[in-house]
């Protein structure tokens, strides 16, 4: 009997990525050999579509990625595969808005898929999030939106972080789930409740009738412990937070020391 392949989960930001935003020869050399053995590699990202398909064309992979941290998976080489978009109420994105602008910030954002809607006018922000978008909209959101988003990111004082996400918690705790990105970056990032990267990937494990015990997924933030906990092998990286390291007994080295592709010519004997 052949033997049973594996779903590779691949996070990009601190993990299959270098700091300075590439994927080393030797992990793409090794996720080419767990290909060429028969195992199947997908991407699962917080990124929107539009700045992770470079790495996707890359990789030259065939298989569906998870976007937003599980809000939209879909399948880049095939629509008939289907489309998960699990999005936010207007009138919640409304009320967030309006809460947003009573603490210090600096910006919000609204994600529609590919396209970008910020509320005011920021150059050091439109350059991160003006990648490979088929359309950046500058203007008030609650006027400029009509229909519900992806994704909404708050970029605040750092003092202000916490006091809007407790005020998330406290009023929308049923209909969203928000996540702070890591440092430098004072942005909480705020999805559909009941969203994370577990859920996406399990659409595509089930797609390809695998298991669990026989996913791979390499992490290393906040936003990859549901996906960590869902696999098989959770895998943490060496630069992982704290709280990574915790749930899990499996630590590769770092995103700078090739981690992954150390991982997987051991654990599949490449």
């Amino acid at each position: 009997m052949e033997k049973q392949p594996y779903l590779i989960a691949l996070d990009l930001d601190g993990t299959l990525l270098t700091d300075n935003k590439t994927i080393s020869k030797y992990n793409k050399e090794m996720i080419q050999k767990a290909r060429e053995a028969g195992h199947i590699v997908c991407i699962s990202t917080g990124r929107p579509f539009r700045s992770s398909s470079m790495y996707y064309e890359e990789l030259n992979l065939d298989t569906p990625i998870v976007n937003f941290n599980g809000a939209y998976v879909h399948h880049p080489k095939d629509d008939s595969w289907g489309v998960y978009h699990t999005t936010l109420e207007l009138e919640v994105v409304r009320q967030i808005i309006q809460a947003a602008e009573e603490h210090n910030i600096h910006n919000i954002l609204a994600e529609i898929i590919d396209n970008v809607y910020f509320h005011y006018h920021d150059e050091k922000l439109l350059d991160i999030f003006s990648v490979g978008t088929e359309k950046v909209t500058v203007g008030n959101l609650s006027e400029m939106l009509d229909g519900p988003v992806t994704s909404v990111l708050i970029h605040a004082e750092e003092h202000e972080v916490q006091k809007i996400r407790n005020y998330l918690s406290d009023v929308h705790a049923e209909v969203v789930d928000h996540r702070r990105w890591a440092a430098p970056w004072h942005v909480i990032e705020i999805i559909k409740f009941g969203m994370h990267k577990a859920v996406g990937l399990k659409r595509i494990a089930d797609h390809y009738d695998i298991p669990p015990e026989r996913i791979i997924a390499f992490g290393d933030e906040d936003n990859d412990l549901e996906m960590l906990k869902y696999a098989g092998q959770g895998v943490a990286m060496g630069n992982a937070t704290k709280e990574v390291k915790s749930i899990t007994d499996l630590v590769t080295l770092s995103n700078e020391e090739d981690g992954i592709a150390h991982y997987l010519k051991k654990a599949l004997s490449l």
